[in-house]
């Protein structure tokens, strides 16, 4: 079973309509009594410049950016494969613009 962390980037089963793709996990992982969800960022290479999205040049992944308003929550088994992680400055980018999309950050 997949044991995603926050920060990580996963190809992810987002069903039918999203594809698999790769998804920046932003959930903390959830304790044992906890259901095995994580909520992950999807990335897109059909960008609409909208201020909810994020690009981000990850060398492991076609250009594209991480779509703040397509946020969604899966189970473990979703998750298909590690491709690598993300940290610091590029982390940082993306929450802002995950609290952004419901309100949550007042700067913005």
């Amino acid at each position: 079973m997949a044991d995603p962390s926050r920060g990580e980037i996963w190809l992810v089963d987002l069903g039918y309509v999203a594809k698999v793709r790769p998804s920046l996990v932003l959930s903390v992982p959830p304790s044992r009594t906890e259901r095995a969800l994580v909520t992950p960022v999807p990335h897109t290479t059909k960008p609409r410049e909208s201020r909810f999205e994020v690009a981000i040049d990850i060398p492991f992944l076609r250009a594209g950016v991480f779509d703040a308003q397509s946020l969604v929550t899966v189970p473990f088994p979703k998750l298909l494969k590690r491709l690598g992680t993300l940290a610091g400055a590029d982390l940082n980018t993306v929450e802002q613009a995950v609290q952004t999309w419901p309100g949550l950050n007042p700067d913005h």
